[in-house]
């Protein structure tokens, strides 16, 4: 089955008191109000009206920032349709920023609020719940943010049909430290036509990090079969 023609048509990052948008900064903050205040000013630039995200947690909140970003004066489920939208996510540190903080309110009453944030995958449901998605959708969980991997299971999902456009990439947050790198994947060009590959991948990530994922070159991923009971999971 020939692998189709891929193109990253919108890329976003968060990171550092800062907001990219296809490498343009649209929005800065010194840090000085933390992870909070800083995720709660980028929500107000965003100019959107969902009380929801105040509930969120941390890992939540970041991912719904960067995806508002990134499908910006974009229609995708009109496009596409829900069912046609994947989302591929992964990170580093799972659900930890909201499991230190479920663990610290069983000292005293443990608060369901929270412990409804103890997977990592609920930020891939409250981006469902937000734009209506109910495409393929998987987070795992690395130590490092896997370029190759990534190309390769969403390449996999619209060579076998299972998406019509995905977003991916990486989300993590833990304490005061935070990276969102995110990427919509569809078959049509973009206007800068940017090639869905390992080099315009590690770019986008090169801004939030500076270093280049070498495992991402050389790994295999020929042998990885990924099947449909692995959507909505994670690996550990």
């Amino acid at each position: 089955m020939t692998a189709p023609d891929l193109y990253i048509t919108t890329h976003a990052l968060i990171h550092s008191g800062a907001v990219y948008r296809d490498g343009e900064l649209i929005f800065k903050e010194e840090p000085a109000g933390g992870t909070n205040g800083f995720f709660l000013s980028v929500y107000k630039a965003l100019k959107v009206d969902y009380p929801k995200f105040y509930k969120m947690d941390n890992l939540c909140k970041l991912g719904f920032l960067a995806t508002e970003w990134l499908l910006r004066d974009r229609q995708i489920a009109e496009e596409y349709g829900v069912e046609n939208i994947g989302i591929i996510l992964t990170n580093a540190n799972s659900s930890l920023d909201a499991d230190l903080k479920y663990f610290e309110s069983v000292k005293n009453i443990p608060s369901p609020a929270q412990f409804v944030y103890t997977l990592p995958n609920i930020v891939i449901g409250e981006v469902s719940i937000r734009h209506g998605f109910k495409g393929e959708n998987a987070f795992f969980v690395s130590e490092d943010f896997d370029a190759g991997f990534i190309r390769f299971y969403v390449q996999d999902l619209f060579m076998r049909n299972r998406v019509q456009a995905c977003i991916c990439g990486w989300v993590d947050c833990l304490g005061e430290e935070y990276k969102a790198v995110l990427y919509l994947v569809e078959k049509v060009p973009g206007k800068d036509k940017l090639i869905f590959d390992l080099e315009n991948i590690q770019k986008t990530d090169e801004l939030a990090n500076g270093q280049f994922n070498e495992r991402s070159e050389a790994a295999d991923y020929s042998a990885i079969k990924p099947s449909r009971s692995q959507a909505g999971g994670y690996w550990r």
